[in-house]
């Protein structure tokens, strides 16, 4: 009988250990734990230490503490992964995957990725709101100081799409191609805008205090805008004439003219297209930490036809209404202000917000203008009855509204730090028709205006394509041979070019030409 009992209490003791060799899910008991401690405190009680007996105990508890802290937390990212294996199976038939090891990561680690967006945040505040002079070094260099990788230039590098990634769908038959690369800025690109009237260039607005006018099929600077002392954040152009309006951290508005004459374009040579869920290589190589040599022989205009000078903070965004007679500004003391264009006075001072104004955004054929906050809100201002000025507020966000614009029907799609995108119907705008959730905070988006495709630019370097309902489309390739190396700003739609008919910019001081197939984009859906 006695050794009957051995040889089952060894096989038992060989079945517990294999067990536990597999899998943590069994948690050890309080008998297990109080006799290792004991034994523990037997070891240190023949150890030779000049630390009393009673810390020695105190420090023991302490990391043994620690030690089941971190066994939970093992047990439950194999219990995460077996039910994603479990969804794997289920996917299969449908030829769907889910990343196990990122999507464990990304549950374990939620905490960490929300402080780097808000450390993200705080250095996005910080170059907006930049007066001093610009200097050659890059933006990376100024915000770390060094390689080395400190937590706040870590959003600006992707380091958020590595701690929670989100589900990968089925590659796209859909095809979006890098056409061309705009490079000539000292800082980072906050803003893009399209000429509405011919000829039709793209316009950046960057921290370097200046914005540029290129040509979209040769990628030449074609003029350079030196009027502001700080960071430009925003460009756009009037509907019919030959001008610009920027806003700028020196907490002014400026309209200017300007003249350009687009070069002859070059022969393109043919690049390989890209599938547009390519892999992507989250490298810290980073080719754009070299100098990089402004357009020398670029046309500048230095003195702007009209200077809006009402704001007591950063300007952060400004935009035309409809018509082009009046402009509308947003800035940081937490109004928007509505000016006449030929006599440059103030019209209107729209306030309610809480905090610090974000973007404003004007609907393309009628008078209404959309303000987003800090606060967490957006206002729709109602300027269509000149004897009644309305304004709703609407709250379907928890963080910052990052910017909310007008579709050509009666949408708004607004985006958001609390990563999600939201598409309201502005007949009933209770509760969102269509809720986008992402893994990154959302930057200034872009809606095309014949398909209704929405282009939201990340902070984790990601470019991604939604149609209205919330179906993703596709993402823009990224890797360490193109894509943006830094978080992306903004976006937008360019239709009618045949070349490129999506632009991006972000804050590796380059902005980037896009051609998507919309048809196959629609085809995949």
């Amino acid at each position: 009988m006695p050794a009957e009992s051995g040889s089952s209490g060894g096989a038992a003791r060989q079945v517990k250990q294999k067990r536990k060799s597999h899998s943590l899910s069994i948690r050890r008991t309080n008998s297990t734990e109080q006799e290792r401690s004991n034994l523990q405190r037997d070891m240190l009680e023949g150890q030779d230490s000049k630390l009393p007996l009673p810390l020695r105990n105190n420090l023991l508890d302490l990391f043994t503490q620690i030690e089941r802290e971190f066994e939970n937390l093992y047990i439950e990212n194999l219990e995460l992964r077996r039910e994603i294996e479990t969804l794997n199976d289920r996917l299969t038939g449908e030829g769907q995957t889910v990343d196990g090891a990122d999507l464990a990561k990304g549950a374990l680690k939620t905490k960490a990725s929300h402080s780097t967006s808000q450390l993200s945040q705080k250095l996005k505040t910080t170059y907006k709101a930049s007066t001093s002079k610009p200097r050659s070094n890059s933006c990376h260099a100024r915000v770390t100081g060094s390689r080395n990788f400190s937590v706040t230039g870590w959003e600006l590098w992707g380091g958020d799409s590595w701690i929670v990634s989100s589900f990968k769908a089925t590659t796209s038959r859909a095809v979006c191609q890098l056409v061309r690369e705009y490079v000539g800025h000292r800082d980072g690109i906050w803003d893009l805008g399209i000429t509405r009237t011919q000829p039709v260039v793209l316009g950046t607005a960057s921290a370097d205090h200046t914005a540029m006018l290129w040509s979209i099929e040769t990628g030449k600077c074609l003029l350079k805008y030196l009027g502001h002392q700080g960071s430009v954040n925003s460009i756009k152009f009037h509907p019919t004439e030959q001008m610009a309006l920027t806003a700028s951290g020196d907490q002014t508005a400026h309209i200017w003219r300007y003249m350009v004459q687009l070069p002859t374009p070059q022969p393109v040579a043919e690049q390989q297209q890209t599938p547009c869920e390519d892999d992507v290589d989250f490298s810290d190589k980073d080719e754009a930490d070299g100098e990089v040599e402004g357009p020398n022989d670029c046309p500048s205009v230095r003195v702007a036809t009209t200077t809006l000078r009402s704001h007591q903070g950063v300007v952060i965004a400004a935009d035309w209404l409809v018509g082009g007679k009046q402009v509308v500004t947003a800035s940081w003391d937490r109004a928007a202000n509505l000016y006449d264009v030929e006599t440059s006075e103030l019209v209107h001072s729209l306030t309610g917000h809480d905090q610090e104004l974000t973007h404003c955004c004007t609907h393309p054929t009628q008078r209404l203008v959309v303000t987003s906050s800090r606060d967490t809100t957006f206002r729709l201002w109602d300027f269509r009855d000149p004897s009644i000025h309305s304004v709703n507020v609407f709250q379907g966000h928890t963080e910052t509204v990052t910017s909310a614009v007008f579709t050509l029907g009666d949408n708004v799609v607004s985006g958001s730090d609390d990563r999600t995108v939201k598409v309201w119907d502005l007949k009933n705008m209770r509760s969102p028709i269509a809720t986008i959730r992402t893994d990154s905070a959302v930057n200034r988006i872009s809606v095309s205006a014949n398909q209704k495709i929405i282009a939201l630019p990340h902070d984790n370097r990601q470019v991604r394509l939604f149609d209205m309902s919330g179906v993703r489309l596709a993402r823009l390739p990224l890797s360490n041979r193109q894509g943006h190396r830094r978080m992306v700003c903004c976006s937008v739609w360019c239709e009618d070019n045949v070349s490129c008919n999506l632009f991006t910019c972000g804050f590796d001081r380059q902005a980037i030409g896009w051609n998507i197939n919309v048809p196959a984009l629609l085809q995949e859906k």
